[in-house]
């Protein structure tokens, strides 16, 4: 009796050993977590990381964007996008996605062949900041950071915000189509764009002030427009929510079976102009993006667009941008922070579109 007493005894103490093993292992993933959750955070970015590093980075790389404007005015709105499409892949608990230049990655399965991607240029102009910066600061300057500069500098350029721009993001080691599966595209609801947004981390306001922002300039294809113009129901036909009075322009610019590849701009009379155009467009019906036109379609995302409307001193309408610009590059920054890689994570790239 006594030995199987002992025994007994062994056992529960074996399996009290095993229990705390195991609640400690929960606890250390839990904070490896947490820290992984930290590190990816944007906790160290900050303005002028290069100032002692490399104190000309950012006027390199903004006098890469001027020259490129030179050659192509349009590109700033392909350098505004590459921004948001580098940020918007998948973040947070892993090694890929988030801010962190992999956008930038050449491959027959790199991320920028996700159709999600379609139509996006602009890796010259980035490459030739890179190359510029690496003639001065060799592997100092990540080229996550020169995507977020040169998407403050083509917004300055085009008449927007110049904002101050975070950095200290480090390139990632990973670029794979499927992860950019996440992306929002023109044809999702507002309710999925909501939560994709959300998922970033970012808000209904956010979601205005960001796509509002982006198609304040340039220009979509027809590609683009098909599903809105001639299936958006079931039944086939248009899009409801477009003012009958632009319905025909669309169509006339966009026909069936009509060549795909034809652009129109996204903010019908300021497509050059970075203002808050765009956001009366949408208010109006005149939105050419479905997913545009979405933003006045739900409660929480009409009122941040009417709120750019305003009575100023209840009598006058408030036409100004100001408001807009300022809100729109505080939504740029905490853009910039989703899933960067940051200290001893990620790396420096010496060529943006290769891996080290």
């Amino acid at each position: 009796m006594a030995l199987i007493m002992s025994w007994t005894k062994l056992a529960l103490s074996l399996h009290l050993s095993q229990s705390l093993a195991q609640m400690a292992r929960r606890a250390v993933i839990l904070l490896c977590s947490i820290s992984l959750l930290l590190d990816h955070s944007w906790g160290s970015l900050r303005v002028g990381f290069y100032s002692s590093t490399c104190p000309a980075a950012e006027s390199i790389v903004r006098s890469a964007v001027r020259t490129a404007i030179t050659f192509d005015w349009t590109i700033t709105a392909p350098l505004l996008r590459l921004h948001f499409h580098d940020c918007f892949v998948q973040a947070y608990f892993s090694v890929a996605g988030g801010c962190d230049g992999s956008i930038l990655i050449d491959g027959p399965t790199s991320e920028k062949t996700n159709p999600a991607h379609a139509g996006l240029r602009g890796f010259d102009v980035i490459e030739a900041a890179k190359s510029q910066v690496e003639q001065v600061c060799p592997g100092i300057v990540s080229c996550s950071d020169i995507v977020a500069l040169a998407a403050r500098d083509s917004v300055s350029m085009s008449g927007g915000p110049s904002y101050q721009v975070e950095t200290g993001r480090r390139d990632g080691i990973v670029s794979v189509a499927s992860d950019a599966g996440s992306m929002p595209d023109v044809n999702d609801p507002i309710s999925v764009l909501k939560a994709k947004f959300a998922a970033k981390g970012l808000s209904a306001s956010d979601l205005v002030l960001l796509s509002a922002g982006g198609h304040s300039i340039g220009t979509a294809a027809c590609f683009f427009m098909t599903k809105r113009l001639y299936a958006f129901t079931p039944a086939g036909g248009s899009d409801r929510s477009i003012n009958p009075a632009f319905l025909p322009a669309l169509e006339l610019t966009c026909p069936v079976n009509g060549d795909v590849n034809v652009r129109l701009p996204l903010d019908q009379g300021s497509q050059f102009a970075f203002d808050k155009s765009i956001l009366n467009n949408i208010r109006l019906g005149f939105a050419v993006l479905a997913s545009d036109a979405q933003l006045y379609a739900d409660p929480s995302t009409r009122r941040v667009v009417d709120s750019y409307f305003g009575l100023r001193g209840g009598f006058i309408p408030d036409l100004s941008s100001s408001s807009f610009h300022h809100d729109f590059a505080n939504a740029m920054v905490k853009m910039g922070r989703v899933g960067v890689k940051t200290g001893s994570q990620g790396v420096i790239r010496r060529v943006c579109s290769r891996f080290n």
